[in-house]
């Protein structure tokens, strides 16, 4: 990972993360994400709330727990696609973006989805629950690569005295 170097100027050196994130791949990554939440939304509103009432009563309450932390987790997702999607049309700076995003949290992948009744819930809220581990895992992959640039970015742009003492003597001397 770390940088690309643009052969079509000299010296301009691209952000690959940034790159990335402004791709074909996060685009496609943006209507996944907005596509997972209208099939939760759907089947929650929908068919899922039929089939909640037929379940047993320790199924209905983890359907009903489950399907909170599912639409949370969608919009916690949601809310950090929109940001980067804002960043790549200009509206906002990556280094805003990413204040934005520490309010956003994507750490609950690792959840445990064998509950004493999962099997007991129905399939497509399980297929749902799933899908959105996929996604936030996937969005905290790519989050983690920004986070790496931008302190990266931070580190090269600190002010480093010694260094700069060193670069005034080796100036110096040539």
């Amino acid at each position: 990972m770390g940088e690309y170097r643009d052969k079509t100027e000299p010296g301009n050196t691209l952000n690959f993360a940034q790159r990335l994130m402004s791709s074909q791949n996060f685009m496609e990554l943006f209507k996944e994400g907005m596509s997972l939440i209208e099939e939760t939304a759907s089947y929650l509103d929908g068919p899922g709330r039929s089939e909640s009432k037929l379940l047993a009563s320790a199924a209905s309450l983890a359907y009903a727990t489950e399907s909170m932390r599912l639409s949370t987790r969608l919009m916690q997702m949601a809310s950090w696609l929109l940001l980067q999607r804002a960043v790549n049309h200009g509206e906002i700076e990556q280094t805003e973006a990413h204040s934005e995003k520490n309010k956003v949290k994507t750490d609950n992948a690792s959840k445990d989805l064998k509950s004493p009744v999962w099997d007991e819930l129905p399939e497509k809220l399980r297929q749902l629950i799933s899908a959105s581990f996929r996604l936030q895992r996937r969005i905290k992959h790519m989050d983690n690569m920004l986070k790496a640039e931008l302190l990266r970015e931070k580190a090269a742009n600190t002010s480093n005295p010694v260094g700069d003492q060193l670069s005034q003597i080796t100036a110096a001397f040539k």
